[in-house]
């Protein structure tokens, strides 16, 4: 933008080429990478948090099933996952695989905490890679040296909301299941699984604790980005020069 004396400044988020050596750049760079540090340490929990929810979400141990023999069904145990259940029968002082059955989200039989649980695992697996990339972008900015407020704390501030948002979908899923487990709540599972509709008894299995401590580094790393400070002395200034 040209001044009445014919001076243009020149806004922008990238220093000049003259600048780059100068003091008051290099110390300025100092002072906003050191002020990341935190969100560096937000990204590697953000990373590892997203790792396992994606593995909780194919994991088959959500509710484990303990049933005894009948003239129906054999006894064993059967792990009920989101997407799967798999039948164990006792071969001695062993646990034996025998079958898993696959179900989709159009199956009807399955009950409304597991639909809602398919969807909400989905949901967050999406919202934190889209907060990896969000946060990728944002620390990208500050080790390239962009100066702009804007360009940082507002990448910052929306992968700390889908990171908080991811955990808490997992939370709700993890939640709703522990729910079902203490009410006893059973599946009209299909006859040809060969499973009754409820187990003599159950309990909540391994696989809630991986989405535990999936949702808590969620939530964790969703802090971490939001707490973060743009420093005052790194503000910018529009530079000057004769035209």
């Amino acid at each position: 933008m040209l001044d009445v004396k014919g001076k243009l400044y020149l806004h922008s988020p990238y220093p000049s080429p003259a600048s780059l050596s100068s003091p008051e750049y290099l110390a300025t760079m100092i002072l906003l990478i050191n002020s990341a540090n935190c969100q560096v340490a937000g990204f590697a929990v953000a990373t590892v948090g997203w790792i396992l929810s994606t593995i909780c979400m194919g994991l088959v141990e959500w509710r484990v099933w303990y049933m005894d023999n009948t003239s129906l069904f054999p006894s064993g145990l059967a792990c009920v996952g989101m997407w799967k259940v798999c039948i164990y029968h006792r071969a001695g002082n062993f646990n034996r695989p025998t079958s898993c059955h696959r179900y989709t989200y159009h199956d009807t039989y399955l009950p409304v905490d597991i639909h809602v649980a398919q969807n909400l695992l989905l949901i967050a697996s999406v919202l934190g890679l889209l907060g990896k990339v969000s946060t990728t972008f944002a620390l990208r900015n500050v080790y390239v040296g962009i100066l702009w407020k804007n360009a940082t704390c507002t990448a910052f501030v929306a992968s700390g909301i889908l990171n908080i948002a991811a955990g808490v979908c997992i939370s709700i899923a993890v939640i709703w299941n522990y729910y079902s487990v203490m009410n006893e709540e059973g599946i009209a599972f299909p006859p040809h699984f060969c499973m009754p509709f409820k187990p003599d008894t159950q309990e909540i299995g391994s696989a809630v604790t991986v989405a535990c401590l999936a949702a808590f580094m969620m939530l964790l790393s969703g802090s971490f980005f939001l707490s973060y400070k743009f420093p005052l002395e790194s503000q910018p200034h529009p530079e000057v020069s004769e035209v």
